[in-house]
Order: structure tokens, then C-alpha cells, then sequence
């Protein structure tokens, strides 16, 4: 039996790994998995700043001819793309006009705000700190609360804002089928849904949305390894 065309260099606790698993899953792409933290010897090997995920391309056909020669694209939002042009079925792509949304680059700009807003404010404002205070035991609830009072403001906001985006009546972000937007937001979602502040901050359409992306098959086999199971990088 053959390799698969492809090997993702990340851990599936990292959020950004899982939104490019999840595609590949969703698209019917096999790769490997090269589970690793950020900045470990293997991360700057495969990407110059020692960050993930990576995607390995071991097998490529350019203008006809197959190439082998090992490629290695960083950066998600760009995997994304070679992903949508090597599979671009089925679609993880929304049409202009669906439920008034006109331009379909509304899905590319919800996915900017996922990556430069709601990941800093969610991950690195809510859930990194809390789940370190819960691992070491050493702040009482209410100095954990406190520290992290500002990130759960910015949080609420930012959700507030996703929702403002949604379509409206919709079983997905952008329409009746998921979309790279769903992808990129789902895996940070996940993980604020294991802490305490999730109820605090998450509306009712927020967590229909979240019970209709857990039935996903993709989301099912992308699961193990991540915060939701209790792993840890």
C-alpha cells in the first residue's frame, strides 16, 4: 500500500491544525499526521518560524505530469487553497445570495476575523490561561477569573459579532452545508466549550451550531488528541 499524497506536521491540540485536518477529512484526502508542538525541532524543520501546521505535498500533478518531489506549504489559509484546487469537491465554499449574504468573499473575511481576532481573544485570552491555572491548582477561581476578565469580554464580543455574520436560519455559518469558515472557527470553539467561562459567553444558536458540527464525520475523526478528550500538547 502506498503513502498518502500528504503529511500534516502539527498536533491535533493545535486549532489551526484541526481546521486543515478537517478539510482533508471532509474532502476524502488521506494523509499522515506528524504530531508535534509549535517550535519543537520538527515545527522549524517544516516551517521557518517553527509554527503549524505544515503541509507536506509528496505527490502533485503539475500540467500533466506527476511530480514527487516533497513540497511543503505553510501558513492555513493557504493549504486551504491548495486543498479546494486539488478537491474541490465537496464544497466547503458558500455562493453569492445565500440568505442575502451577496459576495461570497464574506466566508474569506469571516475567517480573517476568526484568525486575527476571535483566536487571540478565545485562545489566548480564555482558554490557554484557564486551562494552565486548572493544571497547575495554584489560583483560587476567583484570581483566574480575574485575570482573565478582559479576554472574556473581548470573547463575548467577538461571538456576538460571528453571530451578527451567520446566515439567518441556517444549519451552518454560511448555508445549509459547512464551509472553510465553519472549520476555522469550530476547533477554537471546542476548545472554549471546556472551560467554565464557555456558558458565560456562548448564545443558543451558537451551541445548536456546535451540536450540528459534532455530528460531522470529519469532526468525529479529528477529535482524538485535542482538548475536548482532555489531551494536552
Amino acid at each position: 500500500m502506498s503513502q498518502p499524497a500528504y503529511t500534516v506536521v502539527g498536533t491535533p491540540f493545535s486549532t489551526f491544525t484541526r481546521t486543515i485536518t478537517l478539510g482533508l477529512q471532509y474532502k476524502g484526502l488521506e494523509y499522515n499526521q506528524l504530531a508535534t508542538p509549535p517550535q519543537t525541532e520538527l515545527a522549524l524543520e517544516n516551517h521557518p518560524f517553527g509554527y503549524l501546521p505544515t503541509l507536506i505535498i509528496h505527490e502533485l500533478e503539475l500540467e500533466g505530469k506527476r511530480v514527487t518531489q516533497d513540497i511543503k506549504l505553510r501558513e492555513s489559509q493557504a493549504i486551504v487553497r491548495f486543498i479546494d484546487r486539488v478537491a474541490p469537491e465537496p464544497s466547503l465554499h458558500m455562493e453569492g445570495g445565500t440568505g442575502g449574504v451577496v459576495l461570497e468573499e464574506k466566508m474569506w473575511e469571516f475567517v480573517s476575523f476568526v484568525a486575527s481576532f476571535g483566536f487571540p481573544s478565545m485562545e489566548g485570552g480564555v482558554v490557554k490561561p484557564q486551562v494552565k491555572a486548572l493544571d497547575e491548582g495554584k489560583q483560587t477561581d476567583a484570581e483566574v477569573r480575574q485575570s482573565i476578565a478582559s479576554g472574556v469580554e473581548q470573547t463575548r464580543k467577538f461571538l456576538a459579532l460571528a453571530e451578527s455574520l451567520m446566515v439567518n436560519s441556517s444549519d451552518y455559518l454560511f448555508g445549509d452545508h459547512p464551509t472553510w469558515a465553519d472549520f476555522f472557527l469550530f476547533p477554537i470553539m471546542a476548545d472554549l466549550r471546556m472551560v467554565p467561562e464557555w456558558k458565560e459567553v456562548v448564545s443558543e444558536r451558537l451551541v445548536r451550531w456546535m451540536e450540528k458540527m459534532d455530528g460531522l464525520e470529519a469532526v468525529k475523526a479529528t477529535k482524538e488528541g485535542t482538548l475536548s478528550v482532555g489531551a494536552r500538547p
